[in-house]
């Protein structure tokens, strides 16, 4: 009897503990969340069986998958070459899509997981922080578990919409599961950069029925919504990633092959055809003239990469959801590409700047109010003046306001 008696009163405490657990985040309408990162935003593994190398220092063969991006070891001088002949991707315009170089195999990391959208260096390493300062806000101060009710969707990010299909299948899976898994609870996405349209092509796929049932809201941080001319200046001179050790100008061999670049190149739904963004001695390109300045720089695929995904950059219908649009203003952002006197188009522009958070332009971060009136969900839109497009990733306010919206909501 008295272990009848325990039996019973054990089965009685676990079945307390668990209302406890439902009434603590069902009872605030708590929903489980979604990292969705933007470009550059997650982890990426490789593993080798190459017969040729650009460098006698390179590896050919490698035991196995490991950590490609991002993997601070491998971007030291003469290994960076390696690197970028492993990371580079091959286009064929007769399919119009792109593959890895012969002997290398690159697959995305974790799926599911927030570790690998969190931190880009699973050593943890300062430079490689993502999601982590949000992560660690919900985990601490909410309450969120980790694979349970605090996810990540990564994806691979050098290619366009066009060759994530596959991403948009697994990530209605993931919602359903997650939602399922934490008592029918509807999730939110939070997005960073080109997650934003990435997340908005997702949702404009599902019927609205789905989306009310399963999408509690969906936070951007800094969505490009419509390109950016910072896109326009890494086709010609490469993009530093912010690290001072790294140099654009060699980053370029491996940035200019990715299609989600040309993806991101500025919009005609927010800039005119007559605008200039890029002016030299000789002529001025307009947005009009973007192909012919992309292959006068000698990067003719870029334009392919557009014609390719333009598409969804022109379906800008609205999401369906309660969204929450926050974006940093009052930061310098390339606005045109100037090329003075006595400097060849193949060489370094001054960038001209204009408002934006330092990578993506206002009127593209702006993009969100375009919703308003056109769908009955609430749209809330919030700059923060001064804040830069990777630093909104762990700004204070930014994110008590991601604390606010999932602690009331």
């Amino acid at each position: 009897m008295r272990l009848l008696g325990l039996t019973v009163f054990v089965t009685v405490l676990i079945c307390y503990v668990s209302l406890i657990e439902t009434f603590r985040f069902r009872g605030k309408q708590r929903s489980p969340v979604i990292f969705i990162p933007g470009d550059g935003g997650n982890q990426l593994e490789a593993s080798l069986n190459k017969t040729t190398a650009v460098h006698y220092l390179c590896e050919k063969v490698s035991n196995g998958f490991f950590n490609i991006w991002l993997n601070l070891e491998l971007l030291v001088p003469i290994i960076i070459d390696c690197w970028i002949d492993n990371m580079k991707l091959i286009y064929d315009n007769e399919t119009r899509e792109t593959k890895n170089p012969d002997g290398v195999d690159i697959r995305v990391a974790g799926w599911g997981d927030p570790f690998v959208v969190e931190y880009l260096d699973p050593s943890r390493a300062s430079p490689g922080s993502y999601f982590n300062n949000i992560g660690n806000m919900l985990v601490t101060k909410l309450g969120y578990v980790r694979n349970v009710s605090l996810k990540g969707a990564p994806y691979d990010f050098r290619k366009g919409p066009n060759e994530n299909e596959e991403y948009f299948i697994l990530l209605k899976a993931l919602i359903e599961e997650t939602y399922t898994n934490n008592n029918n609870s509807a999730v939110t996405l939070i997005a960073h950069s080109m997650g934003g349209p990435m997340s908005l092509l997702f949702l404009q796929r599902q019927t609205q029925l789905w989306k009310n049932k399963y999408i509690s809201s969906l936070i951007t941080l800094a969505g490009a919504w419509g390109g950016s001319v910072k896109a326009l200046k890494v086709f010609a001179i490469g993009d530093d990633l912010g690290a001072l050790l790294l140099r654009g100008k060699i980053l370029k061999d491996q940035q200019i092959t990715s299609p989600s670049l040309g993806w991101l190149l500025p919009s005609k739904l927010f800039w005119k055809n007559d605008e200039v963004l890029v002016e030299t001695q000789l002529k001025n390109y307009t947005f009009a003239d973007m192909r012919e300045y992309l292959i006068d720089i000698n990067v003719p695929n870029a334009w392919e990469f557009r014609k390719d995904n333009e598409k969804y950059q022109l379906d800008f219908r609205a999401p369906g959801v309660e969204l929450h649009c926050l974006h940093g203003e009052k930061v310098q952002t390339v606005e045109k590409l100037l090329y003075k006197a006595g400097v060849a188009i193949d060489g370094s522009p001054e960038l001209v700047p204009g408002d934006g958070d330092g990578t993506v332009n206002q009127r593209s971060l702006e993009g969100c109010t375009h919703w308003k009136g056109q769908q009955k969900q609430k749209i809330y839109h919030q700059p923060f003046p001064g804040v830069d497009h990777m630093k909104i990733l762990s700004d204070a306010g930014v994110i008590d306001y991601v604390r606010k919206v999932l602690d009331f909501n």
